[in-house]
């Protein structure tokens, strides 16, 4: 299924986005590295939206056309937008202060929110080797976690786990929303084209963070950590914009599972392991090996289930 290999390839992309956003946020002011990742990533899909207001666009037609749309759509877009930029903002935070072998780990009980939230609002059915793979997951998910506190982390009173674990949950609801968004109508969605909800929600999104960043960063700026470049922080947007492209298309694809989707997405985790690994140096590596061999098995109950 095509979806399905779309949703493996957006989590290979997520994987490197944030290992890039790992290594951009080390000794560096989370602000302005947050802004800069909505600054690329809507230089990424304006070309996209300019091109496709000409009457006649060599766009249209094609899956990079954005169509014209009025208030009536673009407020819900305007909402994603605050959802997905507080989940950053959140993430951003905790990324900073915690190993990459932890954030992933919490990041990947996601899908278990995202499945909730649809098997309750969507309605959706998983067979018999779904449920062993979210199964599989699930479990896979909490032992890593539970290996993640031999690193001396705890998890009851370190309020950047907090930022991460309110930040999973927000881009649970952003998950769900997305399906809500993109759904037909005769599926109770709003039937939302992809391309307006993905390039607009960026542009937005661009607009809440320079706000944010001139009231309560820039004026600040010299009694905080301080700002500096580096080449990682545009591959953030790129890598992350890619990735995004990648799922919003399988979700918009007939038989598309957000539940699957979302959970096969979340092996990125598996990505940024190994960087974690190879270019971090994180600790505890051999424990948290055999749960990422959880984790594969369970993604491979979730692609022989949805055949």
């Amino acid at each position: 299924m095509l979806w399905l290999g779309l949703a493996f390839l957006s989590a290979t992309l997520l994987g490197f986005y944030d290992v890039f956003k790992k290594q951009s946020l080390k000794e560096n002011a989370v602000i302005p590295v947050l802004f800069l990742n909505t600054l690329f990533s809507s230089l990424i899909f304006l070309p996209f939206i300019l091109l496709s207001l000409r009457e006649g666009s060599v766009l249209e037609g094609s899956i990079f056309y954005v169509p014209t749309a009025g208030w009536e759509v673009h407020k819900y877009v305007v909402l994603k937008s605050l959802i997905v930029l507080s989940s950053w903002v959140f993430g951003y935070f905790g990324m900073k202060h915690l190993p990459l072998t932890i954030v992933g780990p919490i990041n990947a009980t996601r899908p278990v929110m995202v499945l909730v939230g649809a098997l309750l609002v969507f309605g959706e059915r998983l067979n018999v080797y779904q449920w062993i793979g979210v199964l599989l997951a699930i479990f896979s998910f909490f032992m890593l976690s539970r290996s993640g506190r031999k690193e001396g982390i705890d998890f009851k009173h370190d309020k950047w786990i907090y930022f991460v674990v309110l930040a999973s949950m927000l881009g649970a609801v952003s998950g769900l929303y997305d399906k809500y968004l993109m759904a037909p109508t005769d599926e109770g969605g709003l039937g939302l084209d992809r391309m307006v909800v993905q390039s607009w929600y960026n542009i937005y999104q661009l607009g809440m963070m320079g706000t944010v960043m001139m009231l309560l960063w820039y004026p600040k700026r010299k009694s905080t950590t301080p700002f500096h470049w580096h080449w990682c922080i545009p591959l953030i947007s790129l890598f992350l914009s890619a990735a995004d492209f990648v799922y919003f298309y399988s979700l918009s694809l007939d038989g598309a599972l957000i539940s699957v989707v979302s959970m096969v997405r979340r092996g990125s985790v598996i990505v940024s392991f190994l960087c974690g690994a190879l270019f971090f140096r994180e600790k505890n590596l051999k424990s948290k090996a055999i749960d990422l061999l959880l984790v594969l098995l369970g993604m491979i109950f979730l692609y022989i289930g949805s055949r």
